[in-house]
């Protein structure tokens, strides 16, 4: 039979990027940004008009005097207009694009902490399990001796309660584990069973390389193309007019024909796009100020996080000894309590200590892991 692909987080976040709406102002961002770079390929400022009229003295005097003429009016653009909006175009795509890693890191930081919890719940879970194996042993052996005579009812009595009390310890992280599966499977589609939570990247030394602080360079950069953009854009787009005009004098004169060349150019002020200047120049601002704050945030984010990590892992170093003495404890007793030299009670409480420190081992190594994915997310990593 062959074996379950794992599913790494890259997987799962290219999953979830797809299942979910993450991406849907990114898309949206983007298909506006390139609808404005076509229109600032454009030869034409703007779409070309089509005029038709005619002049005719039917109504008044008819004498036949008549007038037709067509002409189309194509908007040309100001001098260095086109340019700085296709620049301004290029700076949307990017911005647009560098929002994309932002939104998929966003949605790295949900799938890290579920990935991490789906860790430590099913180590937890197997410990239990093992535990609940090892009870149903013990209390088996003590039916058998009680039967034998060498030891009282209620030491069976003790033996099957503490075994039941850790099968409703198992049952409950079970249903732990089992709601984490399917908000995992709701978010990216994957299966929860074979989640590799552990990464390979080690966290980025650049500050600066941060998708956030990416992104906000580039908002700021698309809107210092957009102010300069609307500074270029004064007036409307000229037009250059071209037309065919026909006309007769009478009934029976011939007609005649003549073309006419035309030039409309619109005399603009500084006031014309004063508030789209305005709100470009407010969104350099904010974009530039954002800058400032987002990276005093994300360098003292990457100092807790590194210290985070320190802590987990001296925490996790602890707990893996403290669980190593008290199952070694609980070993020696059980040997203990088969030679009949220790009590049941004494050696239920070393296996119920030593069960608990399996598991606060097992919550302790996924915080370890969890603290180091935290480093990833607040170095800007992606999966």
């Amino acid at each position: 039979m062959a074996q379950a692909e794992p599913v790494t987080l890259a997987r799962a976040v290219d999953a979830a990027w797809q299942r979910t709406q993450a991406g849907a102002a990114t898309q949206a961002q983007t298909l506006r940004a390139q609808a404005e770079r076509e229109a600032a390929a454009s030869l034409l400022a703007a779409p070309p008009a089509l005029s038709l009229s005619q002049r005719s003295d039917r109504w008044q005097d008819n004498t036949g005097v008549r007038e037709r003429e067509i002409g189309v009016a194509l908007p040309l653009w100001l001098p260095g207009q086109r340019a700085a909006r296709q620049a301004a175009a290029e700076a949307e795509l990017k911005s647009a694009a560098a929002g994309g890693d932002l939104a998929r890191l966003r949605l790295a930081a949900q799938l890290r902490e579920l990935a991490w919890s789906l860790a430590g719940l099913g180590a937890e879970r197997g410990s239990l399990q093992a535990q609940q194996a090892y009870l149903q042993a013990l209390a088996a052996d003590v039916e058998r001796r009680v039967r034998a005579g060498d030891l009282a009812r209620t030491d069976l009595l003790a033996a099957q309660g503490e075994r039941l009390a850790n099968e409703a310890e198992l049952l409950a992280a079970g249903q732990r584990l089992q709601a984490e599966r399917e908000r995992w499977t709701a978010l990216t589609g994957l299966p929860a069973d074979e989640v590799e939570a552990g990464e390979a990247q080690t966290a980025g030394p650049e500050i600066d390389q941060h998708p956030q602080l990416a992104q906000l360079a580039q908002a700021a950069e698309a809107a210092r193309r957009q102010l300069d953009a609307t500074r270029r854009d004064l007036a409307d787009a000229p037009e250059l007019s071209l037309g065919y005009r026909n006309e007769r004098d009478a009934y029976g004169q011939p007609g005649r024909g003549s073309v006419t060349v035309g030039l409309r150019i619109p005399l603009g002020t500084a006031q014309r796009n004063a508030p789209l200047r305005a709100a470009a120049q407010a969104a350099l601002d904010q974009a530039l100020a954002e800058q400032d704050r987002t990276r005093l945030e994300l360098a003292a984010g990457l100092a807790i996080a590194r210290g985070e990590l320190q802590s987990a892992t001296a925490q996790a170093d602890m707990q893996r000894e403290r669980a190593r003495l008290l199952r070694e404890r609980a070993t020696l007793l059980d040997k203990s309590f088969r030679a009949g030299e220790t009590a049941l009670p004494e050696l239920l409480l070393a296996v119920q200590a030593a069960a608990q420190a399996d598991a606060a081992l097992a919550r302790h190594q996924a915080a370890l892991g969890k603290a180091r994915a935290g480093l990833l997310q607040a170095s800007g990593v992606i999966p």
